[in-house]
């Protein structure tokens, strides 16, 4: 079954005003495919070269800029742009000569921040689109939310015939990424072991605040390497930090990251866990669903919005706070019960942020006020609610 993606007409629409626009995403989540796709849909005559094919790096030869004005007349997709970062500081020249919006569709694997070699700027020639796995949108109401939950939004390991094909398909990409393509993307030579413990104790410590000196222990390196090694995970967009917001000078505000792995099918994997009922078991279900909603919420919001949590030392606590401009306008408290008790905690932290715009989130209740507060399910706060933020 293919599933259309919502960003294609997006994609559109930066076509038509940009020289270039960059795909940014992790591998296998379906880039080449909405490339691909758009071009089509548009009616575009296209060309596709992938930097991690030694034919087509060939092709380009010494003189990408004359092979690229041969093309002048099709839609240029150059797959794994990153592998190639000299064609970063070719392509400025090559859109100043000609700089008709739609010339050039480029995807990434990592971000363009951490590739080594990467210093031309195209500010003013280019513009980005973060594309993420599956929203929860994109599959209903063929699949249940609990079953993306599950399998996370990765397409070729999303529509697995069988749980064990999604599990020997996750766990050949996350070997990928361990042995080869961690370091292949960012061109660093990454050691595969420390890659594999760290990627795993990440996932056990899903949603925590980590203490770097402790897991840099745990790992048997030093702070900065830990601290290097995530900074990779996430420019290939496995993982992400959520911030804290501490712009409270009168409390006690807890003012390290909480970190968390970015697509919940990849977190299952890595914690082996095979099916869904042996997930609705294990430690980790809590702390799975809360990174599931804030994925879901932050994939279907609004780019001008910022997500932060909030903790005092004193118990104080809101899983999620959504931001605008400087000012926080929602909080959200996330529990994996469909009759939640939400803590005290939570309505003090409101107290203290004045936020107008309060949620607790479950997989499936009815909607329902409860204090100062709307409970309801993620679905329809995805439909009803966060359009409004």
């Amino acid at each position: 079954m293919e599933i259309i993606r919502h960003e294609i007409s997006l994609l559109h629409a930066k076509l038509k005003i940009s020289p270039a626009v960059v795909i940014l995403g992790p591998r296998q989540v379906g880039k080449t495919t909405l490339a691909i796709q758009a071009a089509k849909s548009l009616g575009l005559g296209y060309i596709y070269f992938d930097m991690e094919s030694g034919q087509d790096v060939a092709k380009l030869g010494d003189d990408p800029e004359s092979f690229f004005d041969f093309y002048k007349d099709k839609l240029v997709i150059i797959d794994e742009i990153q592998a190639f970062p000299i064609l970063f500081s070719r392509l400025r020249s090559i859109i100043d000569r000609d700089r008709r919006n739609g010339r050039f569709l480029l995807l990434g694997s990592a971000s363009p921040n951490l590739v080594h070699g990467v210093s031309e700027s195209l500010a003013g020639r280019i513009s980005y689109l973060d594309l993420h796995p599956l929203k929860l949108s994109e599959i209903t109401p063929n699949y249940s939310l609990l079953f993306h939950w599950y399998r996370g939004g990765f397409p070729r390991a999303f529509l697995a015939e069988t749980d064990a094909v999604f599990s020997d398909w996750m766990q050949s990409y996350i070997r990928a990424y361990i042995q080869t393509d961690l370091s292949t993307l960012f061109g660093y030579n990454l050691n595969p072991s420390i890659t594999a413990k760290l990627w795993n104790m990440l996932a056990q410590l899903h949603g925590a605040i980590v203490n770097m000196q402790d897991l840099s222990r745990s790992v048997g390196v030093t702070a900065p390497v830990i601290n290097r090694y995530i900074d990779f995970l996430e420019g290939a967009f496995l993982v992400y930090k959520l911030q804290p917001w501490f712009n409270n000078a009168s409390k006690r505000l807890v003012k390290a990251p909480k970190i968390y792995i970015k697509d919940s099918g990849i977190l299952h994997s890595l914690l082996s866990i095979s099916n869904i009922d042996n997930l609705y078991i294990h430690p980790i279900v809590g702390a799975s669903w809360e990174g599931y909603v804030m994925e879901q919420i932050m994939y279907h919001a609004d780019p001008t919005l910022q997500f932060f949590f909030y903790r005092t030392y004193t118990g104080t606590e809101i899983d999620l706070v959504i931001v605008k401009g400087a000012k926080p306008i929602a909080a959200i408290e996330i529990k994996f019960s469909n009759v939640p008790t939400p803590a005290k905690g939570f309505f003090i932290g409101i107290e203290d942020l004045q936020t107008k715009q309060n949620f607790i989130i479950t997989p499936a209740s009815e909607t329902y006020p409860h204090k100062n507060a709307m409970v309801c399910s993620l679905s329809n706060f995805i439909k009803d609610y966060l359009p409004n933020i």
